[in-house]
């Protein structure tokens, strides 16, 4: 029992490290979702691309939208079950980016349904930086054969899609309208799960129950 008191207090002062390690990562992208736009990383900068440094930074890019090779990826949003519409944009210094342009409900997956929002000719967006989510979602693997994807697994779309020079990040593209009113953007869900307090109570409350239970036993080896 003495050894479980301690095996629950470090347990306890490990969620309580996590609980704070949580907080700042969370104050950190705050900041950065929030802060000015930069310019999109360089392929001298995709080396040293980490979630830790620089997922969900605010970024601007320039190109052109290579629109005959998006991808639709399945995807769930506030606006309901429909695809995310991932289009390669080409860049002139910046290699291909992959653009998560936003979503379009099942009845809009056919881009002619939306050609006013196939934009043509060089612009400039802004939005968040993504990192890779390779091999699909839960359950369910890409299938680049097939044409179906769960996640938005830059390198296999970038294979399936025949690109070069990809980045290997993509950007969600902010809220900004595009003509026609699709894609929908700016449907970046930013949320972090910290449940590190209640496991720290828990084991914090786990050592003292123990502790008492060491006390208890104790007592009564003293009384027999």
């Amino acid at each position: 029992m003495a050894g479980l008191v301690l095996v629950f207090l470090s347990l306890g002062t490990w969620q309580v490290q996590r609980l704070f390690w949580k907080l700042d990562l969370i104050a950190r992208v705050d900041a950065r979702v929030h802060a000015e736009a930069v310019s999109a990383p360089t392929p001298a900068d995709w080396p040293r691309i980490t979630a830790t440094s620089d997922e969900y930074r605010h970024v601007t890019a320039t190109g052109t939208f290579l629109n005959d090779r998006e991808t639709l990826v399945q995807a769930v949003t506030e606006l309901g079950p429909g695809f995310w519409v991932l289009t390669p944009l080409k860049t002139a210094d910046r290699g291909t980016i992959l653009i998560n342009r936003g979503f379009v409900p099942a009845e809009r997956r056919d881009p002619a349904s939306r050609a006013a929002g196939q934009t043509a000719g060089e612009t400039t967006l802004n939005g968040l930086l993504r990192l890779s989510e390779p091999g699909g979602a839960f359950l369910r693997a890409n299938d680049p054969s097939g044409n179906r994807w769960y996640s938005r697994d830059v390198a296999a779309i970038a294979a399936a899609r025949g690109l070069s020079d990809v980045a290997p990040y993509f950007i969600d593209a902010d809220k900004t309208p595009n003509e026609g009113g699709y894609p929908v953007g700016g449907l970046t869900v930013i949320a972090f799960r910290n449940s590190h307090l209640v496991y720290a109570i828990t084991w914090y409350t786990l050592a003292a129950m123990s502790a008492g239970a060491v006390v208890y036993l104790l007592r009564q080896r003293r009384r027999a």
